[in-house]
């Protein structure tokens, strides 16, 4: 019988990627420790794969900056209480199941992941290197996170009556104001 629990492969150990990438090469401290939660959440929950909505809801727990940008107060407690559900009712028909959006081509290499949550962690990255910065953060992880409108994490936004759209182009005008 096959355990339930993800095992981190060797290259994930030690905070790397399994192309030998260190998470603190390509992530902001921020970034790296919701990827680090997103890990312990999909363990915690018995699914097979960090997920989009793992991702998600570690990243509204360690980054404010991102946390701010989704929606008001009362919308994201919303978001998180639909997140902490996940294990205990809500939720419940994506064990067992790997997140495939079908948006994205499958993403090979990148263990431990599911297809889109691998991608948006990709896209994350490249969008902050369009930008010039040296890191992704957590903001770039959201824009990437909400851009495919077939994952699960929008999926619980759209419960929440948060709209991915609107996200998108706060974080958008996020980055043109900032200096």
């Amino acid at each position: 019988m096959q355990p339930r629990i993800p095992r981190q492969s060797a290259g994930e150990q030690g905070g790397r990627w399994p192309d030998g990438t260190d998470l603190d090469d390509r992530f902001s401290a921020e970034l790296a420790s919701a990827v680090s939660g997103a890990r312990r959440r999909a363990v915690r929950d018995g699914d097979r794969q960090i997920d989009t909505a793992h991702l998600l809801h570690s990243l509204l727990e360690c980054d404010a900056e991102a946390r701010a940008l989704l929606a008001d107060g009362p919308r994201v407690a919303r978001v998180l209480g639909y997140l902490v559900q996940r294990s205990i009712g809500y939720g419940l028909r994506w064990q067992g199941t790997v997140e495939d959006s079908g948006a994205v081509p499958v993403v090979t290499g990148v263990a431990g992941f599911s297809p889109p949550a691998a991608a948006a962690m990709e896209d994350a990255c490249a969008r902050a290197e369009r930008r010039g910065a040296a890191r992704a953060g957590g903001v770039d992880l959201l824009a990437a996170l909400v851009a495919d409108p077939r994952t699960r994490a929008v999926e619980v936004l759209a419960r929440a009556a948060v709209e991915p759209h609107t996200v998108l182009a706060r974080v958008e005008g996020h980055f043109e104001s900032a200096p």
